[in-house]
């Protein structure tokens, strides 16, 4: 068996794992529309109060003396700073910069915010499961 015969091999056993996949997501989806709609808006939520309080955690990260002047800064270059830390750097150095910094806090509320509402939708069946 060649190599390209071996690498085609493997790049379609990859593509067929992410078809099974997205079709058991499809099927859930289709099976349990009121919980993938209390996930969905609890992501939603949640990932747009991340949004909204960006500018605060890179004020706090910048404050926590994080970033190349942390601890020093205070109001919008403490907020700058921060996110750009936590972007992993500036644009010029090499890092993601405030953009970078700010997907990242927002992604983080809407993951904890999509775990959290799966948990709960998750304990609230198994709790009318249990009591009927």
């Amino acid at each position: 068996m060649s190599f390209l015969d071996s690498f085609t091999d493997s790049l379609l056993s990859i593509v067929d794992t992410g078809m099974d996949a997205l079709s058991d997501a499809a099927n859930f989806v289709a099976e349990n529309p009121g919980k993938t709609a209390v996930v969905a808006v609890g992501t939603a939520l949640t990932g747009g109060l991340a949004l909204a309080a960006a500018p605060t955690v890179g004020a706090l990260a910048s404050v926590a003396g994080f970033g190349a002047a942390g601890g020093t800064l205070s109001g919008a270059a403490a907020s700058s700073a921060g996110l750009a830390a936590i972007g992993g750097g500036s644009l010029a150095a090499g890092g993601a910069g405030m953009a970078g910094g700010t997907a990242i806090v927002t992604a983080t509320g809407a993951l904890a915010g999509g775990a959290t509402t799966a948990a709960a939708t998750s304990l609230a069946d198994k709790r009318a499961k249990r009591d009927s």
